[in-house]
């Protein structure tokens, strides 16, 4: 009988359940979304969900192979509705009730989705959405972390620099849902950001990053620096002007921890 341990890879990483809803999502993301997992954990299951004699989802046979993806064929039974997601979900909670994964990484922007992510997270373990900006709300905050596939189709088709939009540029938030569902307003983030700092601080007002971010995806879980042209969360910081920025050396020489504080006025 395997423990909980047994989960965890050799070098320590998180074990993950990828389960993509082919009728949902794009295959021009394919490249940028293996490339974001990469960087949480390891794809121990990587099953797509779809009926395969649709023509919509034929454009991800081509990555099945390469990405090593398992299709699980689901036929609509109703004509015009997906049956995809009932096949998803119960798979996830025969690998959630076997402790094969230690996180899931749910790919779809459907809502349908919102109760699943709940019910894993109840268990203890930790669940990456990943979904177009239209995506519901309800389903992007019932993940510990969502990712808007608009930043990943950039890496997929190779762009790896994108030129960074300042902050005080950027508009308030648009009539249009999809985009006010996806970036917060310029006072928005201000007042996000400048709250977890406060929120991580110590008595002399400084904060360490890492901490930050915990809470600012825990309160934002679709937060993502690279919605504003910035690829980590310390470019955002710096961009506002508003924090002073430290880096502090560790006992590792190639290490450093950063710390950001509000600016005093003199």
């Amino acid at each position: 009988m395997s423990n909980s341990s047994d989960t965890r890879s050799q070098k320590g990483q998180m074990k993950l359940a990828i389960l993509i809803d082919a009728e949902n999502v794009s295959s021009q993301v394919i490249q940028g979304l293996f490339d974001e997992i990469a960087k949480l954990g390891t794809a121990n299951v990587r099953r797509i969900y779809g009926d395969w004699t649709n023509p919509y989802v034929a454009p991800w046979k081509q990555t099945l192979h390469m990405y090593a993806l398992e299709p699980v064929q689901q036929f609509s039974y109703t004509p015009g509705k997906s049956s995809t997601d009932s096949a998803l979900i119960i798979d996830a909670m025969d690998i959630l009730h076997e402790r094969r994964a230690d996180g899931f990484c749910i790919v779809s922007s459907d809502s349908d989705y919102t109760r699943l992510a709940t019910r894993i997270r109840e268990s203890g373990l930790i669940v990456y959405g990943f979904g177009e900006e239209k995506t519901p709300e309800a389903f992007r905050q019932a993940c510990d972390k969502f990712i808007y596939i608009e930043n990943l189709r950039k890496t997929s088709v190779g762009v790896t620099e994108i030129e960074p939009i300042k902050i005080q540029a950027q508009a308030s938030l648009s009539e249009s849902t999809n985009v006010a569902a996806k970036k917060l307003s310029d006072d928005e983030l201000r007042i996000l950001i400048k709250n977890a700092v406060e929120d991580a601080s110590d008595e002399t007002g400084w904060a360490f990053l890492g901490d930050v971010g915990n809470i600012i995806r825990n309160k934002a879980p679709d937060f993502d620096p690279r919605t504003y042209g910035y690829p980590k969360l310390t470019s955002v910081v710096n961009s506002l002007n508003l924090f002073e920025i430290e880096s502090r050396k560790t006992s590792d020489p190639s290490a450093q921890l950063i710390y950001i504080r509000l600016k005093t006025s003199k």
